[in-house]
């Protein structure tokens, strides 16, 4: 028989429990998900944190995600062999949105064959070029990244000495699926883009699952498309800083903590602009995607076709396929990934 001692200490140790399981749920980020402000963004920051989640030796982060099993989870979803590129033509001339361009230039053409030299005027990041952010080192906060990479560091090596891209040199095999934002009601425009400064929130993504019936699950990348470059050669391009950008809002960042999302892809610069973020009009989602989360980003791609084929096919999942260039403690890599339907 329990003495009235032996129940009140019980009911105490209950109400303890409770508490710390409320607290917990405020840490993960489930009671709490406001995203409003910058100090909302710092508070994310904290809960949302896999920083040493993987171990201290760590260079990959939320890609620790795509084991073996997942690759062959994702390797069953071809069904038609069809394989659509998810980049955009490089650009080779200078442009509003992109002022850095590749010069092409032929150095050697003869009766036996030709070759030429590839080279950026500038930094294949920005707004235009389809690349992939290094998991370190891109995006810092307080001269310190993902997995610890610190400016002192990155100085004295000459590049990034963790959490370079040189990391995923084996490259990217999982699954992807493809957020078709045009689907939202009352997003898009008639001619199938959003215009710029749409903001896709947590609770778009929700709703596009439904409508596109599929559901994100660990280890999977997820890619918007919202029609930038439909819109692009139709009315030309544009700058971020004079119309913004139609993308995911930082608030996103709770659904890639939810679902364990490896990587996320975007057909602009990723982040909504101007931010809606109270005091950060920057890029909150890939400080908190990058830096806290270590979830990779890919830039400027360009889901027209593959939006198209989903479309087709009724299926808004398929194998997907990256690998960065080799480029010892780069902070990023030009990229052409591939879906497989």
């Amino acid at each position: 028989m329990m003495t009235a001692r032996f129940e009140t200490a019980l009911r105490g140790a209950a109400v303890v429990a409770l508490l710390a399981a409320l607290a917990a749920c405020g840490a993960n980020g489930q009671a709490d998900e406001r995203m409003e402000t910058a100090a909302d963004v710092e508070r994310a920051m904290r809960e949302l944190s896999n920083q040493g989640r993987w171990g201290a030796d760590d260079e990959i982060g939320a890609a620790n995600f795509i084991t073996p099993g997942k690759r062959r989870q994702a390797a069953s979803l071809v069904q038609e062999g069809i394989t659509v590129s998810l980049a955009h033509d490089i650009v080779e001339e200078e442009t509003v949105d992109g002022p850095t361009h590749l010069l092409r230039e032929v150095l050697r053409v003869s009766e036996t064959g030709g070759s030429d030299r590839l080279q950026y005027t500038g930094s294949y990041h920005g707004y235009v070029h389809s690349h992939l952010d290094s998991l370190d080192c891109h995006v810092m906060i307080d001269g310190v990244g993902h997995t610890g990479a610190t400016l002192a560091a990155i100085e004295e090596a000459g590049g990034c000495p963790k959490g370079s891209i040189h990391a995923l040199r084996n490259g990217i095999v999982t699954r992807g699926v493809l957020f078709d934002a045009t689907l939202l009601p009352g997003k898009a425009t008639a001619e199938g883009w959003l215009e710029p400064g749409t903001p896709v929130r947590k609770a778009d993504l929700e709703a596009l699952e439904e409508i596109q019936g599929v559901r994100v699950a660990e280890g999977d990348v997820i890619l918007l498309h919202t029609g930038r470059w439909l819109r692009r050669a139709a009315l030309g391009p544009w700058t971020r800083d004079d119309a913004g950008v139609a993308g995911y809002h930082a608030d996103v960042a709770y659904f890639l903590k939810e679902r364990g999302v490896a990587f996320i892809g975007h057909d602009m610069s990723t982040d909504v602009a101007p931010s809606g973020i109270d005091g950060h009009d920057g890029f909150p989602l890939h400080e908190l995607a990058l830096v806290s989360l270590g979830v990779g980003i890919f830039d400027n791609l360009d889901f027209t076709e593959a939006a198209e084929m989903a479309q087709r096919l009724g299926r808004y999942e398929f194998l997907f396929t990256a690998a960065p260039l080799r480029i010892r403690m780069g902070m990023g890599s030009p990229i052409n990934p591939t879906a497989t339907f």
